[in-house]
C-alpha cells in the first residue's frame, strides 16, 4: 500500500514537472524571442546600432519560418503521415539551403571578428546540444 502511495506521488510530480518545462518553451511571442537573441548577440558580438537592426530583420524571417516549419512537423506528426524519400530529401535540402543563406546574411551584416567568434560560440552550443542529448539518451536506457 506504501509502495503504491509512493508511485502515485511520485507520477502526479513528474507529470506537474514535466508541464512546467513545457510551458517555459512557449511562454514567449516571436518578437520577444527575436528581441532576446539580438540582445544576447549584442552582447557577446559587440554589435552596433545598425547590425542589431539588420540582425533582428534577418532573425525575425528566420524565427518565421522555424514557427512555420514546426507547425507543419507538428501537423505531419499528428496525422501519422510518413514523408517518402523524395519529400524527405526536399525538406533536408530546403533547410541546408535556408541555412547556407543564413550565413551568407550573417557574413553581409558581421565583421569578419564577429564572425569567427560566432562560428565559435554556435560551435560551443551544438557541442553542449549533444551532450545534453547523449546524456538523456543515457538517463533512459
Amino acid at each position: 500500500m506504501k509502495n503504491v502511495i509512493i508511485a502515485v506521488v511520485m507520477m502526479i510530480s513528474l507529470t506537474a514537472f514535466a508541464q512546467d518545462r513545457k510551458m517555459r518553451h512557449e511562454e514567449f511571442t516571436l518578437e520577444q524571442k527575436t528581441e532576446l537573441q539580438v540582445k544576447k548577440m549584442t552582447l557577446e558580438l559587440d554589435l552596433n546600432d545598425k547590425q542589431q537592426k539588420n540582425l533582428k530583420n534577418l532573425l525575425t524571417e528566420q524565427n518565421k519560418k522555424r514557427e512555420e516549419a514546426k507547425a507543419k512537423h507538428q501537423a505531419m506528426k499528428d496525422s501519422d503521415k510518413k514523408l517518402t524519400s523524395d519529400e524527405l530529401f526536399a525538406m533536408k535540402n530546403k533547410m541546408l539551403d535556408d541555412k547556407i543563406a543564413f550565413k551568407a546574411d550573417m557574413k553581409k551584416i558581421l565583421s569578419e571578428k564577429q564572425m569567427e567568434k560566432w562560428e565559435e560560440l554556435k560551435e560551443k552550443r551544438m557541442t553542449q546540444m549533444r551532450e545534453q542529448k547523449k546524456n538523456r539518451y543515457h538517463k533512459k536506457h
